[in-house]
């Protein structure tokens, strides 16, 4: 098998891509790293696909590996044969190479092995490789010793023994397999007449092709909850059929009755349990790489939103019996006061609640209240709406709120980091501290929590927890690196995900830093300990010091190009410091591939550094759409359907996209509603944070649901 071919067919892509990325990985380099500054190397492969491409590297790797332990392990019994040999060649996934395996496989004590004790292979060949009397021949297999005492004894004994070679055929295993995840169906019953949000998979049937992924683990639950019985649904009878003429060539064979009833009981009992195994096991495996990919997507979205700059916010982290929680933190989160007030039930101490809050947002000039969107959310908005009414008309003191996503939230209050940041703090107050920060720098505030404990997802508890884990810490370290980090404002949580920087290395930068002031240059970062050559090269291109003396340490050109950088400035007439408004039109009139040919730069490399020298220290988050700010509240009764509202995405999946429109749960656009042309994926559309327009089509006043439509 040659990995460099497969990669290439699967991926689309040119040899000289494939095996430089196999290099490159190798060489220690990260996905970041090698998207960012070896795309001529890579053929500007992205960070994703690099990813995917890594994943299948690694699972080729493991394939060829079992390939030669299996031939390791059937030829210490002295049964490797070339056409065995041929066949793993072949085998293009783990699932083939143990089916040519299984035969060989030490098993438990089966009835074919207990057979096979009692002499009877002999008998089960003649059965498969002879036209003769079977009775007859079986009269040879009687041995009261072996407890073969009857000629029904042998015939059933060689039955099991072929039985179980069947059920371990290669060619009928990938047959039945390959048919029935393109014909069988999932069905599921309901095991109860109790109501649940099953109910829909109570008398549920579809074709295991077409199931959508979220079905399938809606499925799941249900079953492991007890609410549903599930099976699949195959073609038993043609199965079985293929198995008998896979054994009987001849028409006018003697044997055809007796190979049938072997194959009806080896498929039964042997390989229907078992490809049922595998064709759920197939579904839940596509189900997780979904539910984890939109997981994916939707913390990306939610790491990308905009921050809110230079701006005093208070954070509210709502509740009811134990108080509201409040923190104030100053333009750069630093921690300047916090409270606790009782505006909700069972208290209801609305006025001395204002009052509190009114000498605090007067005492620090808070710009904006960010409330967390859990446990008693509307409430707390309300009160906050009514409070800045009664702001306004008093003062005219002009101060929005904002509810953002506190999902780890209580995570970050517990946690080790926030015992380091807050040492002296309530664990109850940190959570507020931390949805304050979000809204004026989600990135920043959301690393410090488990990607896994934001929760935009679908069904992430029900999903293979590594390989999640595994993804969205991919997901944080892509974005980070895009973004870029100021090395002297990073938290090292922050800085940790940055590509080459570990844990322990980003707490000796902050160690660094605080020993010797900031950073002057990026050079000086190679005093850090433990940050070698190695780890510079990886990490330099993606921190900024917006304050260096030389300019472009605040962009993304990576050190090894800032030779190249001056060299292209010079050919266009610039210096560091020029004013670059007319530099497109410059490089027209010499041409791309030749300032690169000039340069010594490839066009890909010359491209970014352009992009980076126009506009140093550049947040690409600038450019998203900022939260929307609110003064007033709104509550479901003041809906009526064909209303326009404004709302923001807060979680999308499989069937749709929930938006906060002001209400108290967030109304649901469902997969129908996003768009006039068909889409495949909502994902596809809308991204968790996106602001969109939409019209209430759907009303629920005793549920509180609203159902609402982008059309």
């Amino acid at each position: 098998m040659n990995i460099v071919e497969m990669l290439c067919s699967q991926f689309g892509l040119k040899t000289f891509q494939v095996e430089n990325a196999i290099e490159l990985i190798d060489e220690g380099n990260t996905i970041p790293f090698i998207a960012r500054y070896r795309k001529e190397k890579t053929g500007e492969m992205s960070d994703t696909v690099l990813r995917e491409f890594d994943e299948k590297l690694k699972y080729l790797r493991n394939l060829n590996d079992r390939k030669e332990d299996i031939k390791r392990l059937i030829d210490e019994q002295g049964k490797l044969t070339d056409e065995i040999v041929k066949a793993l060649d072949k085998a293009h996934t783990l699932q083939e190479a143990e089916d040519i395996y299984a035969p060989y496989k030490k098993k438990k004590r089966t009835r074919a092995i207990i057979a096979k004790e009692k002499g009877l292979e002999g008998l089960a060949d003649s059965i498969i490789l002879t036209n003769d009397n079977i009775e007859k021949i079986a009269l040879d297999y009687i041995d009261e010793e072996k407890e073969v005492n009857t000629v029904e004894d042998a015939i059933s004994g060689a039955m099991d023994i072929i039985a179980e070679v069947m059920s371990d055929e290669a060619l009928i295993r990938k047959y039945i397999r390959e048919d029935s995840l393109k014909k069988a169906k999932i069905v599921s019953k309901a095991k109860t007449e109790e109501d649940s949000v099953y109910k829909m998979y109570y008398g549920f049937s579809e074709d295991v092709r077409t199931i959508l992924p979220h079905r399938v683990l809606a499925i799941n639950r249900g079953e492991k909850e007890d609410f549903l019985s599930v099976k699949v649904e195959m073609n038993d009878e043609k199965y079985i059929d293929y198995m008998v003429n896979f054994y009987v060539t001849d028409k006018n064979s003697n044997h055809k009755d007796i190979v049938y009833e072997i194959a009806q009981d080896s498929y039964k009992r042997l390989i229907y349990p078992s490809m049922e195994r595998e064709v759920r096991n197939h579904l839940t495996e596509i189900a997780h790489e979904r539910a984890i990919e939109v997981f994916g997507k939707n913390l990306n979205g939610l790491l990308l939103q905009p921050p809110i700059k230079d701006v005093v916010v208070m954070g509210f982290d709502p509740a009811y019996r134990t108080g509201c929680k409040i923190a104030v933190v100053d333009k750069n989160g630093k921690l300047l006061d916090y409270t606790t007030v009782y505006p909700t039930k069972p208290q209801n101490d609305v006025e001395k609640s204002k009052n509190i809050l009114k000498k605090m947002i007067e005492k620090y000039d808070v710009n904006i209240i960010s409330i967390g969107n859990g446990t008693a959310s509307r409430e707390s908005e309300q009160f906050v709406a009514e409070m800045i009414a009664e702001i306004k008309s008093e003062s005219g003191h002009d101060i929005s709120y904002v509810i953002v996503n506190e999902a780890g939230a209580s995570v970050y209050s517990a946690s080790k980091l926030a015992n380091e940041e807050h040492p002296d703090i309530n664990v109850s107050i940190r959570g507020a501290i931390s949805i304050a920060r979000r809204l004026q720098d989600p990135l920043a505030e959301l690393v410090k929590i488990e990607p896994k404990s934001i929760g935009v997802g679908q069904y992430q508890h029900d999903v293979n927890e590594k390989k999640l884990v595994s993804v969205l810490d991919g997901v944080v370290e892509d974005t980070v690196n895009k973004i870029g980090v100021d090395v002297n404002t990073a938290s090292y949580s922050l800085l940790s995900h940055v590509a080459g920087i570990t844990a322990n290395v980003a707490k000796n930068i902050v160690s660094y830093r605080d020993e010797n002031g900031e950073f002057k240059d990026i050079f000086e970062i190679k005093n850090v300990k433990r940050l070698g050559p190695a780890a510079f090269e990886q990490c330099a291109g993606f921190l900024r010091i917006p304050n260096a003396v030389y300019p472009l340490d605040n962009t993304g050109v990576h050190p090894e190009s800032y030779k190249a950088c001056e060299k292209i400035l010079e050919i266009l007439g610039y210096d560091l410091d020029s004013d670059l408004s007319d530099i497109d039109s410059r490089i027209k009139k010499i041409g791309l591939s030749k300032l690169a040919q000039k340069a010594e730069v490839g066009e890909s490399t010359l491209k970014d550094i352009i992009d980076e020298i126009k506009k140093p220290g550049r947040d690409i988050r600038d450019s998203g759409i900022k939260p929307i700010l609110r003064t007033d509240v709104m509550t479901i009764e003041d809906l009526k359907e064909g209303m326009e509202l404004m709302g923001t995405v807060r979680n999308v999946v499989d069937f749709g996209a929930f938006v906060d429109v002001g209400l108290k749960n967030d109304g649901l656009v469902h997969i129908s509603k996003i768009s006039k042309k068909r889409i495949n994926k909502p994902s596809d559309v809308l991204t968790v944070g996106d602001i969109i327009k939409v019209y209430v089509i759907g009303i629920d006043l005793e549920k509180g649901k609203v159902q609402l439509s982008m059309i």
